[in-house]
């Protein structure tokens, strides 16, 4: 959310001539949601990935300390819906600023530097 808020504040002069040359308010909500939807599957992507590679050696630590194998383990059905929760938190998160964007009014948002 505070992602896709900085993006609305740096942006505010090209949300002013996408509406000017005809861009509706639904038009500068998507382009936002699209931004905001891309960091939240990255970000879950990343994590999951993380996730997976430190799987490697807690594994060997708890196997060397206890002898039980492979006790961290992601399945993938988790891994895909830890990403799909990354992804709808992010959405939800992006909400509000991607209705600040749509709400500017052109004239206003042209005469900011």
């Amino acid at each position: 959310g505070i992602i896709t808020y900085i993006s609305v504040l740096e942006r505010t002069k090209e949300i002013g001539i996408l509406r000017s040359i005809g861009a509706s308010k639904r038009d500068i909500s998507r382009v936002f949601n699209a931004e905001t939807f891309i960091v939240g599957l990255v970000a879950g992507l990343i994590g999951v990935a993380i996730t997976m590679l430190l799987d490697i050696p807690i594994n060997m630590i708890i196997e060397k300390a206890s002898g039980a194998p492979d006790i961290a383990f992601l399945r993938p059905v988790y891994a895909a819906i830890l990403v799909a929760i990354s992804v709808l938190l992010t959405l939800i998160a992006g909400i509000i600023p991607s209705k600040l964007a749509a709400k500017k009014d052109p004239v206003i948002a042209l005469r900011t530097e």
